[in-house]
């Protein structure tokens, strides 16, 4: 029902690895031109030679998201070279783990300026361009559920992931007028190539022993959720917080 996003003209921010780029070439496997966005040219460029088979296309767009200039700028560059934005994808953001008595103002200020304030500012000027577009346009904001829940030595990412989700939701509220969509996936912890050695530590292996389905995720379980956000077959949902997490948001406590 919504596996196909042919022609959506779509910007994903953080797309030089991890979740962004599977992101953007999921999205070029459904048909849609994506700009993926980022700061490494070289890995964007590498991207785009991979999607070059695709039914979509996949466009590099240097973008810092810790700059607002940078964005004011670049949104509407992607805009411009698109012919449109129909979507955008909030997935930009770092984790840097330190116990929070050890936090310095340098690692606070990193996190909040890039999962928080860089994609508000990225939400809004998408959306500036998205007001003026008959059909409007969605926000899809990758959270998580440390915005919900806490874990150690995670502080102001949970934090910044909180203020993630509240952010969803009051933009969803304030340019529902606009046909604008705003809502936030949530995964759990997902296995990647940076941590899959460490889900086979026993830490690691403690960790999956509190998620309800015994398991983390593999990145194919997000595409579902994610494609359902990015398409018409979410036309009424907005403010809409999507947890893909095993069930662990309601283990016990």
């Amino acid at each position: 029902m919504f596996g196909d996003l042919q022609g959506k003209r779509v910007l994903v921010t953080g797309a030089s690895s991890g979740l962004g780029e599977y992101f953007a070439r999921l999205l070029a496997a459904r048909g849609a031109h994506v700009a993926a966005a980022a700061r490494r040219l070289d890995r964007l460029s590498e991207l785009a030679r991979s999607c070059a088979g695709l039914p979509g296309k996949v466009t590099p767009l240097v973008l810092d998201i810790g700059s607002v200039a940078a964005i004011e700028a670049g949104i509407p560059e992607a805009h411009a070279a698109m012919g449109g934005l129909d979507l955008l994808v909030n997935n930009a953001g770092i984790a840097d783990p330190e116990r929070a008595l050890g936090l310095s103002e340098a690692q606070w200020d990193a996190h909040l300026d890039i999962n928080l304030k860089g994609c508000f500012f990225a939400a809004q000027a998408a959306a500036r361009l998205m007001a003026q577009q008959e059909g409007g346009g969605a926000i899809v904001n990758i959270a998580s559920i440390l915005g919900e829940r806490v874990a150690l030595s995670v502080a102001p990412y949970a934090i910044s992931k909180a203020g993630l989700i509240q952010m969803t939701k009051a933009l969803a509220l304030e340019w529902a007028r606009h046909k604008i969509r705003v809502n936030a996936l949530a995964p759990g912890y997902v296995v990647t190539d940076l941590n899959r050695a460490f889900f086979e530590t026993d830490e690691g292996k403690a960790l999956i022993k509190r998620i309800p389905m015994r398991r983390a995720a593999d990145l194919a379980d997000l595409d579902g959720p994610f494609l359902l956000l990015c398409s018409d077959a979410a036309r009424f949902m907005t403010g809409s917080v999507v947890a893909v997490d095993g069930g662990h948001l309601v283990s016990g406590l």
